[in-house]
This record gives C-alpha cells, structure tokens and sequence, in this order.
C-alpha cells in the first residue's frame, strides 16, 4: 500500500522544518521517498560496502577512509578523488543522492561503496539478505547533540542567530530530530553487529580517535584489506585526517549536493568531549538518565 506522507505524525524541528514520523523515526518527506525508492529499486551485490550512520557521528571520516584503505597503496595526490570531490560525492549516499536523482549505478566497478543514514529497519532487503558488508560508527550522544546543533545553526540567517539550545536538546532527548531517535537508530545496528559479527562492523568515534591505528587497521581487516607497512597505514590515515579535509579546496565552498548544507559546515572541531563546554549539570543528567534507560542490558557503553 503507496505510503502517504500528508497522513503521517509531524513535528516542527529547529523552527523551519517539518519532520513526519515512518517507521519510528523522523524525516524530512524528500527522505521518505528517497528511502521508499531506495527499498524498492536498489539491488546490492556481495561486495558492496555499505557506510551507514546516524548524523554528526564522524560519517564524513569513513567515507574519506574505507575508499583510501580500499586503494591503498594506489592513491597519492594525482589520483586522490578526495581532492576533486568531497568525501559525499565519492560516497554518495542512496536515500539522498541515488535514488531521488536516479543516478545509474549499475556501471559503477566493484566495490562500491554506498552510504545511508536509514535505521537498520529500513535498508533495502538486499542490502539484509547479501553479502555485502555494512560499516557503522557512533558516537557519544552528548557530542553528538552539540555537533548537530551547530550544524543546524549554520544554516540560519544571522537575522534568527542561534536556535535556543534548550528547546534543542528537549527535542533531541525526545527523539524528534533528523533520522531520530538517535539511541534507537545505535541500538537496532548494534545489537545486529553482535549476531552478524562477519556482516556488520560497528565503530565508535571516540575508540577512533583514541587509536586510530587499530581501529582503521580493524577496519581493513573487516573490508579484507590489509597493510604492507606503517608507512601505508599512516598515510591513509593522513589522507583521512580532519585537518587535511578540513582544507581541501573542494571542501571550502559550495553547498553538498545543492541541498543548501554548506560544505564547510561538515567540519567544526573533529574532535571529542566538547558537550563539556555546553551542557549544564541538569543537561548531563538528563541525557545519562536517557541513555542509561535506553541501553541498560544491552552490552553498549556509549561513553556518557
């Protein structure tokens, strides 16, 4: 039966936005539909990799290292497509970039490398039933928060200036925020990661940038790669490097994907504990309560 989306529960995020509510999380309608074609017309094969993620949670990191580690050691500055493109645009994303442009990618050689931002129950079946393998990073909710408000704030005029950051963290404890509830969309891949150990991989941000030598050679492991030598490992890591991004030319202007959303604006800090610097006593024991209550028995420490 077609989905209507004029029928759906809404909510208004962030002032200028009109999220409606499918399959228990929250999208803007475009995504809906993105995510409907998506489910119905995308075929994986076996050796696809598949990047998911929730937002702010170090997606455009893995979308600069999985291509890396996948063409090292060929890559060096005359051939780095991070160079020409941003991490979005050799990444492309299916619910927002495939399928509502109805791009051909049936000619793309193997492996492609796909991302999304759906919950795990809402990927395409053959994404489910292949052998294609998924790669998933989370991070610490309270980053995640505070990365999310700035992002959305960037997109404002500085007539409206800053959104009130508490009507923002009400909104996200509650779970009405873009792809939201962000505990439900952590929770459903990692609870899948530990009974499809061979399928699904999944990172955390702050375990990454603690380490990120073995984090991103567990990462080769899992996509069947591996490395020579240090000198290979640190140079998809240099490639990779926030800094490096950061001041890419490509990434300096323009919009992603004529969607608005600065280029910019996907590279603030890169860094970890900056909820510290917003979040006040009431705040932090807000959110623990939430993730406590949320994730209690299920083996996942977020690192609250």
């Amino acid at each position: 039966m077609p989905i209507s989306v004029s029928q759906l529960p809404k909510q208004t995020w962030f002032e200028d936005y009109e999220l409606c509510q499918w399959q228990g999380s929250w999208y803007l309608p475009p995504v809906i539909e993105g995510a409907l074609a998506a489910q119905s017309l995308f075929e994986a094969r076996d050796d696809d990799i598949i990047i998911a993620s929730s937002l702010k949670v170090g997606t455009t990191w893995l979308k600069s290292l999985v291509p890396s580690i996948l063409n090292c050691p060929q890559v060096n500055d005359d051939n780095d497509p991070l160079i020409r493109n941003n991490p979005h645009g050799v990444v492309p994303t299916l619910e927002l970039q495939v399928f509502p442009k109805k791009q051909d990618i049936t000619t793309l050689p193997s492996p492609r490398i796909f991302h999304t931002h759906l919950p795990y129950n809402c990927l395409p079946d053959s994404i489910k039933n292949s052998n294609c393998k998924i790669v998933y990073i989370a991070r610490n909710p309270k980053d995640v928060f505070v990365s999310l408000w700035h992002f959305m704030n960037k997109l404002g005029t500085q007539e409206q200036g800053p959104f009130p950051i508490d009507e923002a963290f009400e909104s996200f404890c509650n779970g009405v925020h873009f792809y939201g509830p962000y505990l439900d969309h952590v929770l459903e891949y990692w609870n899948n990661s530990r009974t499809l150990p061979n399928k699904i991989l999944f990172l955390k941000y702050e375990e990454m940038r603690r380490n990120p030598r073995e984090h991103v050679g567990k990462l080769a492991s899992f996509l069947g790669k591996s490395f020579a030598n240090n000198e290979e490992l640190d140079n998809v890591l240099w490639r990779s490097s926030f800094e490096r991004l950061k001041n890419l030319e490509v990434n300096k202007s323009g919009s992603i994907f004529n969607s608005g959303f600065p280029k910019s604006s996907f590279f603030r800090l890169g860094t970890t504990g900056d909820w510290k610097n917003y979040f006040t006593p009431e705040m932090q024991e807000r959110l623990d309560e939430v993730v406590h209550l949320k994730c209690e028995g299920s083996g996942l420490d977020l690192e609250i």
